[in-house]
């Protein structure tokens, strides 16, 4: 079994004085895709943020490709790790072609310039998305929906061994919430991990290879899609009765 590239020891998160995640145990490994569910409030995008090394954990520690995030500096952090949040403000008036191109800064040695290689990945990852038409737009001139694609084609950019992701289907229509989603299990393929915040368990149930459940009292359950993503077990989760549907070989969940 290879070695994971994201772990957690003892990882605790907290909001004040209330304890929202209580001792995580976590090993991710290359070609993982972990979808992180829980009621709002329950402490997940906090708990992202503390295991991209955004914020203080209240216990434990989080260690990335074996080494500890605390003896590593923002700049190799950045060059394993791309963190994507609820909702990104970009003061720049940039295009989606160069927040991109930006994004593959970390991969550069101080003293280097972008390569017609760079580029290449670049053109890629906005082709992917959807969004080579207005590559070279303001972002500030393009939808909430387009925005919210330019901002994941930077991270696919970034070419990191682990993608952290936020609610990546914010803003996002039924076709590109699948097609987003679709383009990270990819990057699973390709040896990649990504560990993305969801409110749909549906789309959990269609890319994800384990789930975590947040209650956010400090309870935590981690196991694959198939056993832990059922009405029951959500039921409890989002303190509101679901049912499951099933049809076409998928599965969805609705409240009762």
């Amino acid at each position: 079994m290879s070695a994971p590239v994201l772990s957690t020891q003892d990882l605790s998160v907290s909001a004040g004085q209330r304890l929202l995640l209580e001792s995580l145990q976590l090993q991710v490994r290359a070609g993982e895709f972990i979808a992180v569910l829980g009621r709002n409030g329950s402490g997940k995008s906090l708990t992202l943020h503390t295991l991209a090394g955004l914020r203080t954990a209240a216990a434990g520690e989080v260690s990335l490709a074996g080494s500890t995030l605390t003896s590593l500096s923002r700049r190799a952090i950045a060059r394993r790790l791309a963190f994507l949040p609820q909702d990104r403000e970009d003061s720049l008036p940039l295009s989606p072609f160069e927040a991109a191109l930006l994004a593959r800064h970390p991969q550069l040695d101080w003293w280097q310039r972008e390569s017609p290689a760079d580029i290449a990945v670049v053109n890629d990852s906005l082709q992917r998305l959807g969004l080579s038409e207005c590559a070279h737009r303001t972002l500030l001139t393009l939808s909430g929906g387009e925005q919210r694609r330019a901002a994941m084609a930077a991270a696919l950019a970034q070419q990191p061994q682990v993608f952290l992701l936020d609610e990546p289907t914010n803003h996002l229509d039924p076709h590109h919430q699948v097609e987003v989603l679709l383009a990270f299990r990819e990057r699973c393929t390709a040896g990649a991990a990504v560990i993305a915040t969801l409110h749909d368990p549906a789309l959990a149930e269609r890319c994800a290879d384990r789930v975590l459940l947040m209650y956010g009292d400090g309870r935590w359950r981690l196991g694959p899609t198939a056993e832990l993503l059922n009405a029951a077990e959500l039921s409890l989760l989002y303190a509101t009765p679901m049912t499951e549907l099933a049809g076409g070989g998928r599965r969805a969940f609705i409240p009762a």
